[in-house]
Parts: structure tokens; sequence; C-alpha cells
């Protein structure tokens, strides 16, 4: 299945350029393996899962179980913790409120902004970050951590430091390899200022913000969750997808986050597409000539590998 000779879409800010893509193609989306979004290659699949919650469609959306069931996971109280609309609406919540300025590079939802009600404006920070996949060294700090890769990353939920007083977001579509579901959390830190934060983002979430199938089937999402494992499991196929690019003369930068990042790229996005297969293109991030490679599961990565055979 190719198609040759297609101007493909515009990379978009953010990846997840897969529909586009297909549309351009005029392929089916099904036909399509997006490695632009860096999702979990080792989560089962979550429409299994999702599909026995079905019913949840015909009610509004109650998101206080869920809730409890991450509050657990990240061990604090239910009252600390915001279920959002996947990271981004965490991240523009939260945003909103404080502002924010970042270390460039880094994800351009973040604020880059001043606050109209705080004095000091908090530094935003991925951890790992994003671009590079590098993880912050325990003495760094920031204002509001990005926490959406840590856990595949690490063997944790979290690094910990809304106990000293930092903000803690996170997006576990990618944890889960659910973006179409859109779950994510505001993790309020534990001081006064967190609790004014915390009574703020509750004002400013629209209501049933969370809709009803996520509400009803992240409890059951959760109980798959094998941090230790998963962390295992993405350090080998990382490895491996670093092994199959350099057989072919693609010197990949892995670090410690699902993804590679291959400079010198070329023509590698617009080589691949046409075989239904999507990388990112790192422009947004201010990396000329970059591709961001999601990292896939063994049977993907054959895919990948006999793409890669035929543009060599």
């Amino acid at each position: 299945m190719t198609k040759h000779c297609v101007a493909l879409p515009v990379p978009g800010a953010h990846g997840g350029d897969g529909a586009r893509v297909a549309a351009a193609l005029g392929i089916d989306l099904a036909d399509v393996l997006d490695l632009s979004a860096s999702l979990n290659p080792a989560a089962p699949d979550p429409g299994r899962i999702a599909a026995h919650h079905l019913a949840a469609l015909g009610r509004y959306p109650d998101a206080t179980r869920a809730t409890a069931a991450l509050a657990e996971q990240l061990e604090v109280e239910p009252s600390r913790v915001v279920l959002t609309n996947g990271g981004a609406e965490a991240i523009a919540l939260v945003g909103a409120i404080v502002g924010g300025v970042v270390d460039e590079p880094d994800f351009s939802l973040y604020p880059r902004t001043p606050s109209l009600t705080q004095p000091i404006v908090p530094r935003w920070r991925s951890n790992p970050h994003s671009p590079s996949g590098q993880l912050a060294a325990a003495a760094d700090t920031a204002g509001v951590w990005d926490e959406a890769f840590w856990p595949m990353a690490t063997t944790t939920w979290t690094r910990g430091d809304h106990r000293n007083g930092s903000i803690v977001v996170g997006s576990l579509t990618k944890l889960l390899a659910c973006p179409g579901l859109r779950v994510g959390y505001f993790l309020a830190p534990e001081t006064d200022e967190g609790d004014r934060l915390l009574a703020a983002v509750r004002v400013a979430q629209p209501g049933w913000s969370v809709g009803g199938l996520v509400c009803e089937a992240l409890p059951d999402l959760l109980h798959t969750v094998d941090l230790p494992g998963w962390h295992q499991e993405v350090i080998r196929l990382r490895r491996e997808l670093v092994d199959l690019l350099g057989s072919f003369g693609h010197q990949a930068v892995a670090a410690d986050a699902p993804w590679v990042l291959v400079p010198s790229a070329g023509d590698l996005r617009e080589s691949l597409a046409p075989h239904g297969i999507v990388v990112r293109d790192c422009t947004s991030f201010g990396l000329e000539d970059t591709v961001r490679i999601g990292v896939p599961n063994d049977t993907n990565r054959l895919r990948l590998a006999a793409a890669l055979e035929q543009i060599s």
C-alpha cells in the first residue's frame, strides 16, 4: 500500500498527524501507523476495556470514582486531584491562572505569558524533557512540572514535587495509549497557595468537561498498569528502534522517553508517508531537519523496517 507524488499536509505542532496524512494520501486511517504520537507501546488495547462501558454514553459524566482511582495511584487525597479533558486542558486551566515561562525549546502548549493575578510567574518544564527525552536531574526545580511521560520513563507515578510546592500536570492518554479518550489531570501542591489554585481551577473548569466513557472506564484502565514491566519494555523497544534506524544509516538519539530523535533526517518524513507511516517533524521545536519517532511495538517495528528497506 503506497501512494506517491502526493503533497503532504504541513506538520502539526504537536504530532498526531495520522488523520491528515491519511486524507492527503486517500487511504483508510486504520492503515496508518502514526509514530508522530508518542504512546506507550506496551499498553494493552484500551478499546477492549472501553467497550465494556459504552452504557456511559447515555449518562452525564461523574468523575468521582475515576478521580479516586487516579488519586490512589498518585498516593494523594482525591481532593488534591482534578481530572481533565486530556493534559491539554490541565495545561490550559493552570496556565490561564498562573501564566508561565519556559526554557526553549519545550512543549508549545505551555504558557509564555505573565499571569494577570499572580506576582510570580512559574517556570514550566516537561519531565522527561520534550523534545530531548531526558529526565531532569534530582536537584532541578520548576514551578510547574508536566509529568505526561514520567511513569513510562521511571517506575513511579510522580516525582513528588507537589509536596514541595510545585504544581503538577499530567496526561494519562500517553501511558494508557488512549489519546481519543482525552484524560489528564492537575495535581495541586500541598500549600495554602495550592489550595487557592485548586479552588480556582475547579471554578474555571467547565461542567462535565471529562467525558462519561473516560469516567467509567478509567478505573479499569488503571488496573492494567504495570509501571515496572512497561518501563523495561519501553527500554527494550527503544533500543531495538535505535538499532533498526542505525542499520539504515540514521543515527537516532535516545534518552529516557518513548521516542527517539533523528537529526539530519532529510526527507525521511516524506519518504515514509506513502507507506502509511507518519513521523513527527521537529521544526516546531526549532530543530530543523530533525524528526521524532515514537517507539513502536514489535509488530509495528517490523512494518517500519519493511518501509525503510523499500526507501533505502
